[in-house]
């Protein structure tokens, strides 16, 4: 409810350490898909392999 209530006021679900695994079903209601687009492009780039945190808040994403 605190959550669902931050977003519904123009807040986040991030916090001074990022999403962790708790939030981070949230991050498809708060964020655009452009804007998700960009967290994936961001996690690829740095994390090609996927071998940091795998699955943990991105989820992979299907090829295609």
């Amino acid at each position: 409810a605190i959550t669902a209530l931050a977003l519904e006021l123009g807040g986040t679900v991030t916090g001074e350490h990022g999403v962790g695994r708790l939030k981070s079903g949230w991050l498809t209601r708060e964020l655009d898909p452009v804007a998700l687009d960009v967290h994936h492009a961001v996690k690829a780039a740095f994390d090609p392999a996927g071998r940091l945190n795998p699955g943990n808040v991105l989820s992979p994403r299907p090829e295609g």
